[in-house]
């Protein structure tokens, strides 16, 4: 799968860059607790603090799973799924005027494509990868 010249590592760079910024956004949870659980309440999630400490967690595992090689389907599709439903819960640009829409709609569309690579990911979940631990179901 990955015979081309250098693709392996182009496989790596962008399993470190995807993983990597989800991993930080995870841990951004842990570190901004306060105000993203402040932001869960507004948007109406249930057990806003919860919420907060659960996405976290799972983006970090994610993330970290993607860039490692550790369990990559279950990272890929927990993210995955975390991006479009976070699209939908979070980022309703539809219920939104003005700045506010266009931001909202930002994020939504930044997590569908998210989304989109996190499922490219799993599709090759299977797959020996490069440069990676290699450990899966």
């Amino acid at each position: 799968m990955f015979d081309a010249a250098g693709a392996d590592i182009v496989f790596l760079i962008a399993r470190v860059l995807f993983g990597g910024v989800l991993a930080f956004m995870g841990l951004n949870h842990f570190l901004n607790l306060e105000d993203m659980t402040g932001y869960a309440q507004f948007k109406g999630l249930p057990a806003p603090k919860a919420s907060v400490l659960f996405s976290g967690g799972l983006l970090v595992f994610g993330g970290l799973s993607l860039i490692t090689g550790v369990l990559p389907a279950i990272g890929a599709g927990a993210i995955a799924l975390f991006l479009v439903v976070s699209a939908i819960t979070m980022h309703d640009f539809w219920n939104q005027e003005g700045e506010e829409a266009q931001n909202e709609m930002t994020a939504f569309l930044k997590n569908i494509y998210g989304a989109g690579a996190a499922l490219a990911f799993l599709a090759v979940a299977n797959a020996v990868w490069p440069y990676a631990v290699n450990v899966g179901l």
